[in-house]
């Protein structure tokens, strides 16, 4: 089988392997800003002003102001009082997590993603729904007055959407802070928008931290938390923040003076999914409304779609024994006629 793990090329609409092209259905760049023409020159014209990179800390006397505007603006964007970037969503969950933990007990969701253990796998094995009404009733009988609640705020692989409103139920005598990973929904399955309805959730004794990798949807090799105030002053002390350098200026620019771009790419991306989803109703294929994955554990299924020079992602879930999960992904950069070309392409035979 044709291998596709030591490319030179942009993972794009196109993949050009071994003398042939496949139109590519995977990855994470939802809105296709990684080769987006228009968005590039734009990251060009960041490095252009500011630079490769600055490899000093956000404490250092010496500062490009690029990262404080975007952070302004990035607050704004998306209805919180603060963000702050680092240089991955890795560091962002981490940084979160260590800070806002000290004081508090935690409790983690299930399959909650690894760049927000404190340690080990908490290893949680409950379903959601389980787990909710337990961490429900264990935070109103427990001893503790302040609890850090953990978890995605989106599956993207099955795909499937998480909802904490039932932490309203939680007596108004505890205080949680709920730090939610939106790395796959942040701007994507809402235009300028988290995944999670935050209004619903903030109450008088919950704040919401929401963490996110900006290199899947936002094309930017950056990480975000997003949060209050209070959040925010606390988590810029600690050594992650203070000791770290930041990302690259120029995607940082990018990502400030890119919103006409980013909202042409959400609107054409949108419209690309919706394209695809009449040719999936009678199909073994699950997805999420406003959401560009569509997902099947169908056995042959890439098989199928490779020997027809379309490949999408595929791996054993959730465990390596498990049987495979296919991940077809639609973005910005896809045609309608891509778009039909698939929807034909999976109506014409079993797998």
């Amino acid at each position: 089988m044709t291998s596709f793990r030591n490319l030179n090329q942009t993972t794009g609409r196109l993949i050009h392997q071994h003398g042939q092209y496949y139109l590519f259905f995977g990855g994470t760049a939802y809105l296709g800003l990684l080769n987006n023409p228009a968005y590039i020159s734009l990251y060009k014209e960041g490095m252009d002003a500011l630079g490769l990179n600055n490899g000093t800390s956000r404490t250092n006397n010496v500062q490009l102001g690029i990262y404080e505007q975007a952070e302004q603006q990035l607050a704004k964007r998306f209805g919180f009082d603060e963000s702050i970037l680092v240089s991955s969503g890795y560091l962002a969950a981490q940084l979160a997590v260590r800070q806002l933990a000290k004081g508090r007990q935690v409790l983690y969701a299930p399959d909650t993603h690894p760049s927000l253990w404190l340690d080990d796998n908490p290893m949680v094995g409950d379903t959601f729904a389980e787990w909710l009404e337990r961490a429900v009733a264990e935070i109103n009988g427990g001893a503790a007055e302040e609890y850090l609640v953990i978890g995605n705020a989106i599956d993207n692989l099955t795909p499937q959407l998480y909802d904490y409103t039932a932490l309203l139920q939680v007596s108004a005598k505890k205080k949680i802070t709920l730090v939610l990973d939106d790395s796959h929904g942040l701007g994507v399955m809402k235009l300028n928008s988290t995944t999670v309805d935050v209004s619903a959730l903030r109450d008088g004794n919950i704040d919401v931290v929401v963490v996110a990798s900006l290199a899947k949807g936002l094309g930017t090799d950056a990480g975000i938390i997003l949060s209050d105030s209070t959040a925010a002053d606390s988590m810029r002390q600690h050594p992650i923040f203070t000791g770290a350098s930041p990302s690259s200026p120029g995607g940082v620019y990018a990502l400030l003076h890119g919103q006409d771009i980013y909202e042409q790419a959400f609107y054409r991306m949108q419209a690309n999914a919706d394209l695809l989803r009449p040719y999936l109703k009678e199909l073994p294929i699950h997805s999420l409304p406003h959401f560009p994955v569509f997902s099947s554990s169908a056995p042959h299924l890439y098989r199928h779609l490779i020997q027809k020079n379309i490949l999408v992602s595929s791996f054993p879930y959730p465990l390596p024994e498990s049987p495979l999960l296919n991940r077809i992904i639609v973005s910005a950069s896809h045609t309608e006629d891509d778009i039909r070309h698939l929807g034909e392409i999976l109506l014409s035979e079993k797998y």
